[in-house]
């Protein structure tokens, strides 16, 4: 019984998601509705499953809550001191600096989530990650010292998401 549920329903928390959105998308809420959203929450991650990686062997929905709030809490504040530079700073004595990440994230899923994390904190973007994925180039828009950013992302994000992965 096992077994087909999962052939069935390979990713179940997807297939709620998915049923959900398509309720907010259809902004009509019947049984009809439910049940076809429910039918494409089926079908989309059981059509698309042989391309997904290897489901993480753990996550933390708890640590994943908390990281939520940091990382809104990072996007607001960053969102204010990029105004500030952008308003302050002229061009000419602007500071970016391309970093050098090293990683012990070693998950697909966790570096991805590191990486778009970064990405969507202004003043900051992901730009490469190398060949075995030892490290993660991120250039930043405004900087006086590049190993204080490559510590803070360290310590904010990635000792975090080792936690949320472990």
């Amino acid at each position: 019984m096992a077994r087909a549920f999962n052939w069935l329903i390979p990713h179940p928390l997807l297939t709620l998601i998915l049923t959900i959105v398509w309720m907010f998308l259809q902004n009509e809420i019947s049984a009809g509705m439910i049940v076809f959203g429910f039918i494409l929450g089926i079908i989309i991650p059981w059509g698309t499953s042989v391309w997904w990686p290897d489901t993480p062997n753990s996550f933390r929905v708890g640590k994943m809550i908390s990281y939520s709030f940091v990382v809104i809490w990072d996007i607001v504040v960053a969102n204010i001191e990029v105004a500030w530079i952008v308003l302050t700073v002229p061009t000419s004595k602007l500071k970016p600096a391309w970093i050098i990440v090293p990683l012990r994230l070693k998950q697909p899923e966790a570096i991805t989530m590191l990486a778009g994390t970064i990405t969507l904190t202004p003043g900051t973007v992901s730009a490469d990650l190398s060949d075995h994925g030892h490290s993660l180039l991120v250039h930043v828009l405004h900087t006086d010292d590049a190993d204080a950013v490559r510590e803070d992302i360290i310590t904010r994000y990635e000792a975090r998401l080792l936690e949320i992965f472990a």
